[in-house]
């Protein structure tokens, strides 16, 4: 009989729990909650095994233990697999107890960014934990429903026999296009949409990989330096898959970096330009790597917004935080983008170690000028296994509060307190989509009816927040 794999998202916040990221979703006013798609690449690495997978997402709707252990006791699983985040060990891990008093059997595997660095300290507070995966881990998870001898398996820390043991690491996968299309059968991909005008979206993942190593990011240490990419081919029969299967004609195609490769960007967007299928999708880039040639490109192919991790108005902390991005070119990549019709949404950071009211107030005046269709401030977090996080502890900012990350401070700045971050965080997104410019410019830009309500929605979380 097949074995059966219980794959996770725990009944914690909701969040975007891709490992560089661990962001609550509740708090921000435009990006949506995400399908759980390293749990849909898993679940086919399961089916690889010849294991029947399920995936349950028990953030979503306020869902409880007791709905996990209602889950268990109708599958049966003999392994459940869970996404972990630093910033919510704790509640994520609640599910270990009740799932062995129910299931003694059953091996349980956490993976997530935090155990890259945490695994042992994990497994010894956590008895009723058998496995971490740290780094990658697809193929990692095939050698244990392979039932692969133990002591072989790159990638994972364990305990066995009451011992705890830490095997060699495993290497980045170089071949990307092994890994096999998500099984998008297994959730409800209707409830996953675009926030601006409720159409279906799916996230696909068409790269890995960061030389960047930025301050507070975690893309390197969990992705490496080396930039890996999947072959136009192999991204477009997955897009072919979403729009004849599923009726999906929206993406993210989600990287660490996408734009760096300027001819695989283009024989990408060649690809699906050459394969008729009409969608739409956004991506990421960096402000130093756009050139008219790609972007037109990209427009063509159907990009209509892309995110800038612009960080910082000021000039200083961006070079203090390794971005190796100047301010003009931030100006001149916005310019680039709006000119061809690519809606820009720029990505803040409030409250790293060198911030104070003046540099806030830089930040904000730099923010208004660049215009951008849509922005978040986040609150800097200094995510366990970033140089941020080693930064805090050298120079004592103060005691790191996980309560509420990307919203409430982790930490104090040299200059300000937590607190007084958080109030400069709270205003900044009112200063910014309240201004009567900024409302005049979308309201130019809105194309349905539908457009125009869920704008008006986000407007008033805006309004209220508190």
């Amino acid at each position: 009989m097949a074995d059966k794999v219980l794959l996770i998202y725990p009944p914690s916040p909701v969040m975007n729990r891709e490992d560089r990221c661990q962001q609550p979703t509740d708090d921000l006013v435009v990006i949506p909650p995400l399908p759980p798609s390293d749990l849909l690449y898993l679940a086919s690495i399961a089916r690889m095994a010849n294991c029947i997978p399920y995936v349950k997402d028990y953030s979503l709707n306020s869902k409880t233990i007791e709905d996990f252990k209602k889950d268990l006791i109708e599958i049966k699983p003999d392994y459940i697999v869970l996404n972990a985040a630093s910033t919510t060990l704790k509640g994520d891990l609640a599910i270990l107890k009740p799932a062995k008093e129910i299931l003694p059997n059953v091996k349980i595997i956490a993976k997530g960014a935090h155990f890259k660095i945490f695994d042992i300290k994990t497994l010894e507070d956590y008895p009723e934990l058998d496995f971490t995966i740290r780094g990658e881990a697809e193929f990692t998870l095939l050698d244990i429903l392979n039932k692969k001898p133990i002591n072989e398996i790159k990638g994972i820390t364990y305990r066995q026999g009451g011992i705890i043991s830490r095997n060699e690491d495993r290497p980045f996968i170089e071949n990307l296009d092994e890994i096999p299309y998500p099984a998008r059968d297994l959730v409800d991909n209707s409830i996953y949409k675009r926030p601006d005008t409720d159409e279906v979206q799916a996230v696909i993942k068409v790269s890995r990989g960061c030389p960047y190593h930025c301050f507070f990011c975690l893309a390197t240490p969990t992705s490496g330096s080396k930039v890996r990419t999947r072959s136009p081919k192999n991204i477009v029969g997955e897009i072919r898959e979403c729009y004849e299967k599923y009726g999906i004609k929206n993406f993210i195609f989600w990287s660490d970096l996408f734009n760096l490769d300027h001819n695989w960007v283009q024989e990408l967007c060649r690809e699906i330009i050459n394969s008729k299928l009409k969608i739409t999708f956004s991506t990421n880039t960096r402000a130093d790597s756009a050139d008219i040639e790609t972007v037109k490109l990209m427009k063509k192919a159907g990009c209509s917004l892309v995110s800038i991790g612009i960080e910082s108005g000021n000039q200083q902390i961006l070079d203090n935080i390794g971005k190796k991005i100047t301010k003009q070119q931030i100006k001149d990549t916005v310019k680039l983008f709006k000119k061809n019709g690519i809606k820009i949404y720029g990505y803040y950071v409030v409250g790293l170690p060198w911030e104070s009211e003046e540099t806030f107030r830089e930040t904000m005046e730099f923010a208004k000028s660049l215009n951008t269709e849509y922005v978040s401030f986040y609150t800097a977090t200094a995510l366990i296994g970033t140089r941020f996080y080693d930064y805090v502890k050298e120079h004592n900012l103060g005691e790191l509060n996980f309560d509420k990350p990307y919203y409430y401070p982790t930490v104090n700045t040299h200059y300000l307190t937590k607190d007084r971050v958080f109030e400069l965080h709270k205003n900044a997104l009112k200063e910014y989509y309240g201004r009567p410019s900024y409302v005049f410019m979308m309201l130019f830009k809105i194309r349905s009816f539908r457009e125009f309500y869920n704008y008006f929605k986000a407007g008033l979380r805006v309004l209220f927040r508190k």
